[in-house]
């Protein structure tokens, strides 16, 4: 199995819970950070860089059959206006990392898996990748974020319809608020408004909850072309320009 974005956050609470229950698991990303397993480094935007890695770590652990991609950045803030904080090459970037290098990552798997063996079911493996709760209710200063999350989930279904014939299933997960290093580092009024706003658990999530997730997609194999929120009942509220104001 790999993990692409297995350095931290919700990629490292997930390659560490699979490896507890047995997986063989590697990880992908740009620093290694608390993964303490086999790693490869690579930008996910880079096609080239992606199968070197590939090409690496199968030489360890042989076929991959599962990716999680939890890869992303963000560039938020107005658009528009005196306080405009978005660029078009911030949006790009955006872009780049979390629409087209989930797409790659998910066809450099694919392609490799033609090749290999499928199970006594017809399955030669999972494709999980990470969306957001924001692609379905951007609030004022997410419209990067939104727009390469939205790319995620609306590639979901026609991906899994094609690489249906091959046995390769493809789901999305949309997470809410999950206390990462990025969210609990964070600090002002948005911040903490938003921890008061999931309606239960009264809490973000906890990065275990969403390996759990991962865990039953991988062994459910009716989960399939679909994207499931985890989020606690949250509905993203529209937002407050001044929170971007410096």
């Amino acid at each position: 199995m790999l993990v692409a974005g297995g350095g931290s956050g919700l990629g490292l609470a997930s390659a560490r819970l699979l490896r507890d229950r047995g997986a063989r698991v590697a990880a992908l990303d740009l620093d290694k950070g608390g993964w303490d397993g086999l790693f490869a480094e690579a930008d996910v935007a880079d096609e080239a860089a992606v199968a070197h890695a590939f090409d690496a770590l199968e030489a360890e652990i042989g076929v991959i059959r599962v990716l999680l991609n939890t890869t992303g950045i963000g560039h938020s803030g107005l658009s528009i206006g005196p306080d405009r904080k978005v660029t078009a090459s911030g949006f790009r970037r955006t872009m780049e990392v979390n629409t087209l290098g989930s797409f790659i990552l998910a066809q450099t798997l694919a392609e490799r898996l033609t090749a290999a063996d499928a199970d006594s079911s017809g399955e030669r493996g999972v494709i999980v990748n990470t969306s957001s709760i924001v692609a379905f209710e951007g609030q004022i200063g997410t419209a990067a974020y939104a727009a390469a999350k939205g790319g995620i989930n609306a590639m979901t279904l026609p991906l899994a319809r094609e690489f249906a014939r091959y046995g390769i299933r493809v789901v999305t997960i949309a997470p809410g608020i999950f206390e990462t290093p990025m969210f609990s580092g964070a600090r002002g009024p948005m911040i903490d408004w938003l921890r008061e706003q999931v309606v239960f658990p009264s809490r973000p999530g906890d990065a275990v909850e969403f390996a759990e997730m991962v865990a039953h997609i991988i062994a459910n194999r009716m989960m399939n072309g679909t994207v499931l929120r985890l989020d606690g009942a949250y509905r993203v509220p529209v937002g407050r320009h001044d929170w971007w104001v410096d």
